[in-house]
């Protein structure tokens, strides 16, 4: 296949160090100077240093030639990103998995609720989300991955085309699902990174993970989403890839703070979004407006935007009343 991939940030490099042994893909970035660094050093030193870009990959920042005649168009830009990008993509009619995880900030709006309203409906579309650090999929690492599409035969074609020995692929038809569970657990990986961060151990952060996975089905059930999705890949894989891996950037915000270091001082020092920081505002606001409970996602929001001290906030949640489990 013809395979256009649109973000040459960290993951949108990976997916094209991965995916170019066995499809032809250009690369596209709007920054002309970087897709001339990359062109040049056939690798992405500023976002993911030290892999070589494979030599039959083309990179350009001009998304009309990125387009051409494509087959599909993977979309690895921010979730606001998609607003300027599918457009575009609607005039070749071509179809479109996004990568992206995460709100609008603006509109606080899922990806597909913007696809929804920038794309015509027979194009066929699709979520692409699971536990994958981008690093380890540039490095060949062993990953799997959740393909999910309202077109169900479209997701069982796709995953098909896409899916090698070191990068599984599975197909599913819960797109709300798969949006919700990768787009939360980002804000619970905050909260675990403030929990390492105080040295609060390994008890405290399995107890966090599992009721945080608690506050993502609750909140994407309410949203439409399945259970069953938030027990699989894109919910309880990812959340505990999240929380736990030493290359999660939500994670170390969590740790940042957990240090006393103003949030600001600990985004510049990452170098790459932190996606958790945008969508713990979203979702607690949401939650507040649908009637859900999510005291994890509150707490980081104190932290992160009403001063309130780390420690002070995880004491609030310890000390809640004690309730049914399975509440």
């Amino acid at each position: 296949m013809k395979l256009a991939v649109l973000g040459a940030g960290a993951w949108g490099t990976a997916i094209t160090i991965s995916l170019a042994p066995r499809h032809a893909v250009t690369l596209w970035t709007r920054d002309a100077r970087h897709a001339g660094e990359i062109a040049a050093q056939r690798g992405n030193e500023r976002y993911l240093p030290g892999f070589a870009l494979p030599a039959a990959v083309v990179v350009t920042p001009r998304l009309d030639a990125a387009l051409g005649d494509a087959d599909l168009v993977l979309v690895a830009t921010t979730t606001a990103g998609l607003n300027e990008v599918l457009p575009q993509i609607a005039a070749r009619k071509v179809p479109v998995i996004w990568l992206c995880k995460g709100f609008d900030l603006a509109s606080a709006q899922l990806p597909h609720q913007i696809a929804r309203r920038t794309l015509p409906p027979p194009l066929p579309r699709a979520v692409l989300s699971g536990p994958s650090f981008a690093q380890e999929v540039a490095q060949g690492l062993p990953t799997a991955l959740t393909l999910a599409s309202e077109d169900a035969a479209f997701a069982e074609r796709i995953a098909r085309e896409l899916h090698h020995d070191r990068l599984r692929i599975y197909s599913g038809d819960d797109v709300v699902g798969l949006e919700v569970a990768g787009a939360v657990k980002n804000v619970i990986a905050i909260a675990a990174g403030i929990c390492d961060g105080l040295g609060l151990g390994y008890n405290a952060r399995a107890a966090l993970i599992t009721r945080g996975l608690a506050e993502i089905t609750r909140f994407g059930t309410k949203l439409g989403g399945r259970i069953e999705t938030f027990m699989g890949l894109a919910g309880a894989g990812d959340l505990v890839l999240t929380c736990t891996g030493e290359l999660s950037r939500n994670r170390n915000v969590g740790l940042g703070l957990a240090q006393d270091m103003a949030l600001p001082s600990i985004l510049d020092s990452l170098g790459h979004v932190a996606e958790g920081v945008y969508t713990a505002r979203v979702v607690n606001r949401l939650a507040r407006e649908l009637g859900v409970e999510m005291p994890i996602t509150r707490a980081v929001c104190r932290v992160m935007d009403e001063g309130a001290p780390p420690r002070a906030a995880v004491q609030e949640l310890l000390a809640r009343d004690s309730k049914r489990e399975q509440s």
